[in-house]
C-alpha cells in the first residue's frame, strides 16, 4: 500500500505527464498552423497577384471593365491579407499564453464573468442577451489574467454564435466536484455537428463556413491552452441549431479547497 508521500508523488507525476502531453500536442498544432493553415491566405494573395497585374495592363490599354475586375482582385487580396494577419495575431497570443509564467491565486470566477459579459454588451449594445451568471462569488485558484482571457474566449464564442437570435441565452453554471470545480458555458446558438467535436479545439479549426462568423478559429485553442496550463480539462458538446455546451473541469489548489460554491451555483 502506498504511503501518503508516495501517493502525492504519483499524483504529481501524473500531472506532469499530462502537462508534457499537452505541450507536445501544442507543439504539433503550432507546426501544423505554420506549415498548412497560414499558407491558405498566402495562396490567395499569390494566386490573385498575377491576375491583378493582367487587369492593370488591360486598364492601361483601355479595356472596358478592367477597372471593376482589378478592384475585385484587390478586395480578395486584402481579405486574405487581413485573415492572415488575424491568424498570426492568434498564433502569437497562443504562444504567449503557453509560455507566460503562471501567477495563481484566489480569484472570483463570477466577477470576471460579469466583466466579460459587460464588455461584450458594450461592443454590441443592440444585442438582446439573457445572461445567466452565478449570483454569488465563485472562488477558484487561477492566474487572473489568463482566467480573464479564458472567459473572454468562452463567453465571446457563445455571444458570437447566438447573434442570429432575436433574444439569446448564455449561461455559466458551476458545481463542486471531488478535486475541483466543473463549470459550463451553455448557449442556444447555431451549435455544430457533434461528430466534428474532436477537432474543435485545434488552432484555426472552424466548424462553420468562412464568412458566416467573424474570427479565424483561435478562441477555443486559446481556451484549451489556458485550461491545460492550470491542470484542467475542457470539452464541448452540441447539436446543430440547438446550441453548444463547453465544460471545464478545474482542479482545486494544492492543499486548498475551493470556497464560495455551496454544492452548485447558477443564476
Amino acid at each position: 500500500m502506498a504511503t501518503p508521500g508516495e501517493a502525492a508523488q504519483d499524483g504529481l507525476n501524473d500531472r506532469l505527464s499530462a502537462q508534457l502531453d499537452a505541450l507536445r500536442q501544442a507543439h504539433d498544432g503550432l507546426l501544423h498552423a505554420v506549415s498548412h493553415d497560414l499558407r491558405a491566405p498566402l495562396r490567395h494573395i499569390t494566386s490573385f497577384a498575377p491576375l491583378l497585374r493582367e487587369s492593370v495592363q488591360a486598364l492601361r490599354a483601355g479595356t472596358p471593365g478592367a477597372d471593376a475586375e482589378a478592384e475585385q482582385f484587390l478586395v480578395t487580396m486584402e481579405q486574405a491579407a487581413r485573415r492572415m494577419a488575424g491568424m498570426v495575431d492568434a498564433l502569437l497570443l497562443l504562444s504567449r499564453v503557453q509560455r507566460a509564467p503562471l501567477n495563481p491565486g484566489p480569484i472570483d470566477l463570477a466577477a470576471l464573468a460579469r466583466e466579460a459579459s459587460a464588455r461584450l454588451h458594450a461592443a454590441a449594445p443592440q444585442r438582446v442577451v439573457d445572461w445567466q451568471l452565478p449570483a454569488v462569488p465563485v472562488l477558484l485558484h487561477a492566474d487572473a489574467a489568463l482566467l480573464r482571457q479564458l472567459l473572454d474566449a468562452l463567453l465571446g464564442n457563445a455571444f458570437k454564435f447566438t447573434q442570429g437570435r432575436a433574444r439569446a441565452c448564455i449561461a455559466l453554471t458551476v458545481e463542486l466536484q471531488p478535486g475541483g470545480l466543473c463549470w459550463r458555458v451553455q448557449d442556444d446558438g447555431t451549435g455544430f455537428d457533434p461528430a466534428r467535436a474532436q477537432g474543435l479545439f485545434g488552432l484555426f479549426q472552424r466548424l462553420h463556413r468562412e464568412g458566416e462568423f467573424d474570427g479565424v478559429g483561435g478562441g477555443l485553442a486559446l481556451a484549451q491552452a489556458i485550461v491545460q496550463r492550470h491542470g484542467g480539462r475542457i470539452a464541448a458538446t452540441a447539436q446543430p441549431g440547438a446550441g453548444c455546451v463547453v465544460t471545464v473541469h478545474w482542479p482545486a489548489a494544492p492543499a486548498q479547497p475551493f470556497a464560495g460554491v455551496p454544492g452548485s451555483v447558477a443564476a
